[in-house]
């Protein structure tokens, strides 16, 4: 039953699209039936420069490259650099103290495991084009305009 409405949906969508404008996709002009090619691996950006930040707690965007990084059960590569121990020998920023905060508010003395996973929220940075259109105002624009 669930597979013949979400069929009837996906027909309703396609029937009602204005006549002669596609249907936008990220896969440009290549059909559904054919496999489209990859696109070029963009370069990372390898620069210590801090980088302004669009909202308040927005996680800063990592700065270097990370591929290899392992970040698993076992081992988080991150916190030799950016642990409170290491900042001081690495001279990279050390992680907030959010992240040694559980879902209490209780400070712990070590990285709570809801903060280990650094990816789950840390991206590298890429100079790349967006995809897709986007409207997203910063907070200081949002600030300019209410004045």
């Amino acid at each position: 039953m669930l597979g013949l409405l979400s069929g009837l949906f996906v027909f309703l969508l396609v029937a009602n699209a204005p006549a002669g404008e596609p249907i936008a996709t990220l896969r440009g002009g290549t059909v559904l039936s054919d496999e489209a090619s990859a696109p070029a691996m963009s370069r990372q950006s390898n620069s210590s420069l801090r980088q302004s930040r669009n909202y308040p707690e927005q996680p800063p965007t990592i700065p270097h490259k990370i591929r290899g990084y392992p970040v698993n059960l076992n081992a988080n590569k991150c916190m030799s650099c950016h642990s409170r121990t290491a900042v001081e020998r690495s001279q990279a920023p050390m992680i907030s103290i959010t992240h040694f905060m559980d879902a209490d508010g209780q400070v712990l003395t070590s990285v709570t495991s809801r903060r280990y996973f650094c990816t789950q929220c840390h991206v590298p940075r890429y100079g790349v084009k967006s995809l897709v259109g986007n409207s997203f105002v910063d907070v200081e624009t949002l600030i300019q305009k209410g004045n």
